[in-house]
């Protein structure tokens, strides 16, 4: 990785070849980047605090955007997405979220079969701009991604520039070390604002099926809302997908359920709290409503629901998807009653 770094930092004052003009997106991170290599994440002893250097300059969110822009300036203009907004209350008491699947980019160049894509929009010097400017276009509180592979050349070190802290969990068999020069392997992440929140613990799961261990992975994270001092639980996992594997994902599913009623109930007992603690789980669950990976999640004890249930439009989600491989987002939200006693959780669920 410390090699890797150390070739990137050379190349980001580069100018870019998209476009007339130098962006300078990347150049004002070049010193964060070439940091000596962090630990394996998935070591005992990662602290996710490492991913977060505070005493860097912030980036300015709004400067970043508008270099996002100027490099895709001749791509088609952004989708503007309707959001539904799932509760009002004061901008203390709100959390906003964006769960993303962003597609491993050695997977979308190497291995799937985008049918429908054209090639130049799987072209990571262009790509990684048009993620970039979502996440910057809706300024979430929390990220949950999977499918990430460019965790320490750019997702860290622009979203730390930002004021995220972050925790990156790799699948043990990544089929992106499969493909020629990829970037390592790709895994799930999750990013929080750490002016808002305070990390409190951080667990990284292999996820298990029959008592065997799988290549999915799980992050589950507590934390402290600054603002109100109450602490609840972040997870992103990326079940096994295709069909056929309806079985497989199910005993995964019931394994990081198993973990987060681990986690739920420590929490509740360091906290000395007799209600329960507020969770939510992100995820590509590549599942359908009807399988039983979704029912153990409803019918759990940990008093779970679909976040789309939130919205009465329950069409929209048992419909089933077109089995096209093709780049979106993908939002498979699971959020606790609960959590809406002290914050509205303000979910990036497009419905257009």
């Amino acid at each position: 990785i410390y090699r890797a770094q150390r070739q990137l930092s050379s190349k980001l004052t580069r100018p870019c070849s998209m476009g007339s003009s130098t962006s300078s997106l990347y150049s004002a991170l070049a010193k964060t980047v070439s940091r000596p290599a962090l630990p394996h994440p998935c070591d005992s002893t990662y602290n996710p605090g490492n991913d977060l250097d505070l005493d860097q300059d912030p980036a300015d969110p709004l400067e970043l955007l508008r270099e996002c822009r100027e490099v895709l300036r001749n791509r088609p203009a952004q989708l503007q997405r309707a959001f539904v907004q799932t509760g009002h209350g004061d901008a203390r008491q709100t959390i906003r979220i964006m769960q993303w699947n962003v597609l491993a980019q050695a997977l979308g160049e190497g291995m799937d079969s985008f049918v429908q894509c054209p090639m130049d929009a799987l072209n990571w010097a262009e790509r990684k701009y048009l993620i970039l400017q979502e996440i910057l276009t809706y300024r979430p509180d929390i990220i949950c991604l999977q499918e990430v592979d460019h965790y320490f050349d750019m997702f860290q070190p622009v979203l730390a520039s930002l004021g995220y802290q972050s925790s990156f969990c790799p699948k043990p068999w990544s089929p992106c070390l499969d493909v020629e020069n990829n970037n390592g392997p790709d895994g799930c992440a999750l990013f929080f604002n750490h002016k808002r929140f305070q990390s409190l613990n951080t667990t990284h799961l292999r996820l298990s099926a029959m008592m065997l261990k799988t290549n999915q992975v799980a992050i589950i994270t507590t934390l402290r809302c600054r603002a109100t001092e109450r602490a609840f639980c972040v997870a992103v996992t990326h079940l096994k997908a295709r069909s056929g594997w309806e079985v497989l994902r199910s005993a995964q599913g019931s394994d990081l359920l198993r973990n987060l009623r681990n986690v739920a109930q420590r929490i509740e007992t360091e906290e000395k709290t007799d209600t329960d603690v507020p969770l939510i789980v992100c995820g590509d669950f590549n599942a359908e409503s009807s399988e039983d990976v979704y029912r153990n999640f409803a019918t759990s004890s940990l008093g779970l629901d679909s976040a789309y249930n939130l919205f009465s439009f329950q069409l929209f989600i048992n419909e089933p998807f077109p089995l096209w491989n093709i780049p979106k987002m993908v939002i498979s939200q699971l959020v606790s009653p609960e959590s809406t006693s002290f914050q509205t959780v303000k979910l990036l669920v497009p419905v257009t």
